[in-house]
């Protein structure tokens, strides 16, 4: 026996297990138990990082939703200008046909798992230029879309409803791994 820290003693004598109670409970007390995909969507949820690209107006309404009046920093969004770190692709914006391979490409850059959020009329459907050749209608016949936000262009409030649907679609989704590659 240790006689230097007799404090200690009552912690080094052997336990004799309860039956009805988990060993873990006895020899641990007060540690919590919880699914380990529940604390990464936790985590996942608590720290996005969009990646921000304006492409048109809505680029405008998004900026503005960083800004201290709204501070998306609360809610531990934090914007990231590279894919190779990101999670989150924010399609702000009318996406051209000209621009759709760059917008594939980033998509395809962002590590899994990641999520898209298409902001706007023209980033949903091509907004006021579906009759227009040249515009893409809806970013989503090129990138799977998570959450939608409409309006012409959308308030900072909405993309604040967008990100809070997505992290509850993140919690919901906990055992999900992401799309595959």
């Amino acid at each position: 026996m240790p006689t230097e820290h007799p404090s200690e003693i009552a912690g080094l004598t052997p336990i004799t297990p309860q039956p009805g109670k988990a060993l873990y409970r006895q020899v641990l007390p007060g540690i919590m138990q919880v699914p380990a995909d529940l604390l990464l969507a936790a985590s996942r949820k608590s720290s996005l990082w969009p990646m921000t690209f304006g492409l048109a107006c809505c680029a405008i309404e998004m900026i503005a939703t960083y800004m201290a009046h709204y501070d998306l920093d609360r809610f531990g969004i934090v914007p990231w200008p590279s894919p190779r770190q990101s999670d989150v692709m924010i399609v702000a914006g009318t996406v051209t046909k000209k621009m759709a391979p760059a917008v594939k490409l980033l998509y395809e850059q962002m590590p899994n798992p990641k999520w898209v959020i298409s902001m706007g009329a023209c980033a949903t459907n091509g907004g006021p230029y579906t009759r227009y050749d040249r515009v893409l209608q809806g970013v989503d016949k090129i990138i799977p879309v998570d959450v939608y936000v409409p309006g012409c262009p959308p308030r900072p409030e909405a993309l604040i409803d967008s990100f809070l649907a997505l992290q509850d679609q993140i919690m919901e989704d906990r055992s999900f791994e992401g799309r595959g590659a």
